[in-house]
């Protein structure tokens, strides 16, 4: 399986199977100038793969009556919202069917780090701080239309969290999804204050042929788009609790894990892959400067998969191709 692995990959790639490993390996370095190299328990970004913590959150509190999923935004959230429709449900805003403004619209082909060139990320530390980017837009088309993948819905979702429980929403989620997994090395952090172990983006600049630091690139700490940092055994942790029943309902995974979306392969904050005869394979994925993320989980086989990677490798091609030769 090692052969597989480009001799330039920087990262971390974890296979489990019933809680065991069956592949784990580091690679390359999590600081380049202080040459300290990536280990097991190096902390990675997720970038986008962390909605899946606020989906769980949301659906947590709907299965504690503090929500429903046909709630609407004006109801939660009574604020001026200008332009944008009220009663967007929270159903739709799990599932990118909302038709919300977006602050960056993935589908453009734009590089993220070019949000911050007239907006200084080191203002984004909450999901508040957002608002200014999106709040005063139109609509991208009517709710409930289709599914266009939509950051600013998952901020939206946090705040929500966060109007509901009387805590920042990172709190909500220590308490109730990190400390009950024993996922001591996940969390929200800023990249200005980083813990320990955790690895530095790095993105290539084409001209020269050199590395530099993805510190002004993104959201100086994340929010409920993206951003959390995690291990890949915190990740292993995360899958089992959450398809054991830990974090929800059994009933409750399984419409998470499902399709919610006709046409499309999503549930709620989970990409689902087709594998026939309605079955699925259930992946969390995020991208942005310096950061490569994917994590499935196989739950015929109790298998979690999680590749991480802070040179912006193609972690989605590597996963394929583990994938493929585990099933052969």
């Amino acid at each position: 399986m090692n052969d597989l692995v480009q001799d330039n990959f920087k990262g971390v790639i974890s296979i489990e199977e019933h809680g065991k490993w069956i592949f784990k390996q580091a690679y390359g370095e999590s600081d380049l100038a202080n040459q300290r190299m990536n280990r097991l328990d190096t902390k990675f970004s997720m970038a986008s793969a962390s909605k899946i913590f606020i989906a769980v959150a949301i659906l947590q509190l709907i299965e504690g009556k503090f929500l429903s999923l046909n709630q609407t935004l004006g109801e939660v959230l009574p604020m001026d919202w200008h332009h944008i429709d009220k009663t967007i449900t929270i159903r739709q805003l799990l599932t990118h069917t909302s038709g919300l403004p977006d602050y960056f619209d993935e589908s453009l082909g734009k590089n993220y780090a070019t949000m911050w060139e007239n907006y200084p990320n080191y203002r984004i530390r909450s999901g508040e701080d957002l608002l200014p980017l999106f709040l005063h837009k139109r609509m991208v088309y009517p709710k409930g239309q289709k599914f266009h993948y939509n950051h600013a819905g998952y901020v939206v979702l946090s705040l929500i969290i966060e109007a509901v429980t009387k805590q920042p929403f990172e709190h909500y989620l220590e308490k109730m999804i990190f400390t009950p997994c024993n996922m001591g090395d996940t969390g929200y952090y800023e990249l200005d204050r980083l813990p320990l172990n955790c690895a530095t983006g790095y993105c290539l600049e084409e001209e020269s042929q050199t590395y530099y630091s993805n510190i002004y690139s993104l959201d100086v700490k994340g929010n409920g788009a993206g951003g959390a940092y995690t291990t890949a055994k915190d990740m292993d942790r995360f899958w089992t609790c959450l398809v054991k029943g830990r974090l929800l309902s059994p009933s409750m995974v399984n419409e998470m894990l499902s399709p919610q979306v006709e046409g499309e392969w999503y549930g709620n904050g989970v990409w689902l892959k087709a594998l026939g005869d309605h079955q699925y394979l259930p992946f969390i994925q995020g991208s942005h400067p310096g950061v490569s993320f994917i994590s499935s989980y196989d739950c015929q086989r109790c298998r979690t998969m999680t590749l991480m990677s802070n040179f912006e490798h193609d972690v989605w091609a590597l996963h394929g191709k583990f994938y493929n030769a585990l099933n052969r």
